[in-house]
């Protein structure tokens, strides 16, 4: 599955006569990872029994297909699967995930403020679906209730700000770049989510200033340069970056 032969696998489980819980999930995780849903869904309706795992990939399923029937599904089996698989971290960050994935918000934040224990992937979850959702100070509001916010919760921070692209916003940015640990910019996807922010919020120069001082660029980064500098039409800027993108390759 894995390495996207998914009719040799199929071929595999079906014609084997002792099927187990793991054997379902490896088959439905590869379908959700091959963008099959669909396929994934239909798998688990053949469980009997599904364990955590199981569900666990039947939300990220439901997830990826971000419809109504997806989001009834999710509901339905939300409320029938035992209450000792909440203390699962991890299941309760897929049912977060694909509740605001698919449109409610509303039933996603319940269930957060309900929680108990509460982990930085399902604040990260939770800030995702208000970006994705354009509710990005509703992100921004629950960024500030972390206490030891990882680079994911960061770079989904940047994010909120790039989609707001206020002074405010920007301000934050800043703010919250001096703060983070140096670790933390050799993650490309949170240098790129940086630039992006501070060039939506309109800081041209402190964006320039950190991606030519920066020894990580990947591709997003020039990318995040170039859309900016698109969205300002300062076009006399591009050569300068696209330079930058040669000599790097």
């Amino acid at each position: 599955m894995k390495c996207g032969d998914v009719a040799h696998a199929e071929s595999l489980f079906h014609s084997s006569k002792q099927k187990v819980l793991s054997m379902y999930g490896a088959m439905m995780k590869g379908y959700v990872d091959n963008n099959l849903p669909e396929k994934s869904i239909d798998l688990f309706n053949k469980i009997e029994n599904p364990d955590d795992v199981n569900i666990i990939v039947l939300f990220n399923a439901c997830a990826q297909l971000k419809t109504k029937e997806a989001l009834d599904l999710v509901k339905k089996t939300s409320k029938q699967i035992p209450k000792s698989f909440y203390s699962n971290p991890r299941l309760l960050t897929s049912l977060l995930d694909a509740l605001i994935k698919c449109g409610d918000v509303a039933h996603a934040e319940s269930l957060f403020y309900s929680s108990k224990e509460k982990g930085l992937p399902m604040y990260g979850a939770m800030m995702k679906g208000y970006v994705d959702n354009n509710l990005p100070e509703k992100a921004i509001d629950l960024f500030n209730k972390i206490e030891n916010p990882d680079d994911v919760n960061m770079i989904i921070l940047f994010n909120a700000c790039a989609q707001l692209k206020t002074k405010e916003a920007l301000d934050l940015v800043k703010t919250t770049s001096k703060q983070i640990p140096k670790s933390f910019y050799s993650n490309p996807r949170l240098l790129t989510s940086l630039l992006d922010a501070l060039m939506k919020c309109g800081d041209v120069a402190h964006a320039e200033s950190l991606f030519y001082s920066s020894k990580h660029k990947v591709l997003s980064s020039y990318g995040a340069m170039m859309e900016g500098i698109n969205y300002f039409n300062i076009y006399d800027k591009v050569e300068s970056v696209r330079s930058q993108l040669f000599i790097s390759f």
